[in-house]
């Protein structure tokens, strides 16, 4: 057997072309549904419930709201409840229950201007601690909300009185492994990177990575941080060993030259923390696997510990799209699973092999 054989593939299972430009997807967990958010033409947004069917993407429900809708997270819901929480060309925080989606069951204007990125951690089993939302704008601010609290968020990062103001292009939780402990990555147009602690509500670590910041992923969110992903507009990516920092040097890092335009996404496998896959602006994924080095930490001439970064192999690369393919997100029940959006007006179910051999 030849080794390629060996290797995952990616297969194009299912694919529906739409009626509106789609900038999120996201499973709701534990179905075969997912739901695609964008905008219409005619400058509305759009929430599309659609659901994997004998191998083909059937639409169960359309909702149109008044405001583009960028982003969409299932992190700080209940398994029981799903519900999906949005942010909006308007700077709105949503949180919709898609059974009965006329009216969001929580609302609050989150910033001034558009909520780029959102991410849910304390729902779905998934990290101790509070239901909690963070949201990332153009307005400069990252801000934390718990879905409990009205109106104000528990948590906001802004830029210090005189310092500019930069764009934030994404956010991510991580460290939430215990009660107390928990962290947000952020990214920026300029490419700054930068780790917040909520439990000491202060500024962990940052660095610069030279491009805008396109995604940052925590390979797990509920366990004691162990990796972060940083995507770049540049076509390259980072990937940080977050269990040693060093005190001058920070975290030790690889990166690699992975695509020829930006790369706007990463996700990690969730049956796999070790496995991820990076999404294109030339209609292509790449599908990673990090190893460790032998040792994940050694001691400088002054005794002081820091990190050691290990590598990267591509595992399988494909190209579906002459367009960005601008999300992915894997199906959290069943490995292998995922969908993907593109800005071809597109989605498509795509299934990734033999993952258990690498």
């Amino acid at each position: 057997m030849s080794s390629s054989l060996s290797k995952p593939q990616i297969i194009a299972h299912a694919h529906t072309g739409l009626n509106f430009t789609v900038f999120d997807c996201k499973w709701i967990p534990c179905s075969a549904k997912f739901v695609c958010l964008g905008n219409f033409p005619r400058g509305t947004g759009v929430i599309q419930i659609h659901e994997l069917q004998h191998g083909e993407v059937q639409l169960v429900k359309e909702l149109e709201k008044p405001k583009p809708i960028k982003c969409g997270t299932f992190g700080a819901s209940s398994l029981q409840t799903r519900h999906i929480a949005t942010g909006d060309f308007d700077g709105n925080l949503n949180i919709w229950n898609l059974e009965a989606a006329d009216v969001p069951v929580y609302s609050v204007k989150a910033h001034k201007e558009i909520v780029n990125s959102i991410d849910g951690v304390g729902g779905l089993g998934i990290g101790e601690g509070a239901p909690e939302i963070v949201t990332g704008s153009r307005d400069g601010t990252v801000k934390v909300w718990d879905p409990r609290q009205r109106d104000w968020p528990v948590a906001n990062m802004e830029p210090l009185e005189g310092e500019t103001r930069r764009d934030c292009w994404t956010v991510a939780f991580g460290h939430a492994f215990n009660q107390e402990d928990r962290c947000v990555c952020a990214g920026y147009d300029n490419g700054d990177v930068k780790l917040f602690d909520l439990r000491n509500m202060s500024l962990r670590w940052e660095t610069n990575i030279k491009n805008g910041v396109c995604c940052v992923e925590f390979d797990r969110k509920d366990i004691n941080m162990n990796k972060l992903v940083a995507t770049s507009l540049e076509g390259r990516f980072h990937v940080f060993d977050m269990r040693t920092q060093h005190h001058t040097k920070g975290f030790a890092s690889v990166s690699e030259k992975a695509h020829k335009s930006t790369i706007w996404q990463v996700r990690h496998l969730p049956q796999s923390r070790d496995v991820f896959m990076t999404t294109g602006g030339s209609g292509n994924l790449h599908l990673w696997k990090y190893e460790y080095p032998a040792q994940r930490s050694e001691k400088d001439c002054e005794g002081v510990a820091g990190g050691v970064a290990g590598s990267l192999s591509l595992l399988q690369n494909v190209t579906l799209s002459t367009q960005p393919i601008t999300s992915l997100d894997w199906s959290p029940d069943k490995q292998g699973l995922c969908v993907c959006s593109a800005f071809d007006q597109s989605v498509r179910v795509l299934i990734v092999t033999k993952l258990n051999t690498v």
